[in-house]
């Protein structure tokens, strides 16, 4: 007796694994949980201290080993620390000494998601005066560990045309934490606070 050759058909389980894939992309685009973390230029806006990605916009991610081999051969090597502090009335409120990388320059609050026009010139104007405006100049910045605050500001500074940037993702806690020195940093004053203060 003939039988017609069966038609090719996905099989239940992979028919299933495929429709909840679908779905789980189709869920995780609608996420209410990711609303309103990043904004309309694709910065970080809220919940700052949470798991990073591999990567940052126009950066080389680094490790603490790695970190401690670009300061030991990279002798042009810019290190930036992005960690926040309190500023209040023009003047950074600091109540207890911040432990840096050795060489760490601190611009706080530069990793913020949003800022505003002062605080977007004092992290890309301060960065330019350390490299002698030299945008090939290599940059590393930093913040703490699964901190988007440093992924923010590597974004930021390769929009503004710095070609060779490193995240340094694990942050200074984790170069803390591997035994390794530190320095106290104090935080560049603005210079907008100064513009303020003459134009009273």
């Amino acid at each position: 007796m003939f039988r017609p050759l069966a038609k090719p058909a996905l099989s239940i389980p992979l028919a299933l694994l495929l429709l909840s894939l679908i779905a789980g992309n189709t869920a995780a685009s609608t996420d209410p949980q990711s609303a309103g973390l990043f904004s309309d230029a694709g910065y970080r806006v809220d919940r700052y201290r949470s798991p990073t990605p591999g990567q940052a916009t126009g950066a080389t991610t680094v490790n603490t080993s790695t970190m401690q081999t670009l300061i030991r051969d990279e002798p042009a090597l810019v290190i930036i620390d992005v960690i926040n502090l309190e500023f209040r009335h023009n003047r950074f409120l600091q109540t207890e000494p911040h432990q840096s990388l050795p060489s760490a320059h601190w611009l706080p609050n530069t990793g913020q998601g949003e800022l505003n026009k002062d605080w977007h010139d004092y992290l890309i104007n301060n960065v330019r005066q350390l490299t002698d405006n030299n945008q090939d100049q290599p940059v590393a910045v930093l913040c703490k560990s699964d901190c988007w605050l440093s992924w923010n500001a590597v974004k930021r500074l390769s929009e503004a045309g710095f070609k060779t940037l490193y995240w340094y993702k694990d942050g200074v806690d984790s170069w803390q934490n591997a035994g390794l020195p530190t320095q106290p940093a104090d935080p560049i004053q603005p210079e907008f606070t100064t513009q303020h203060q003459n134009n009273k």
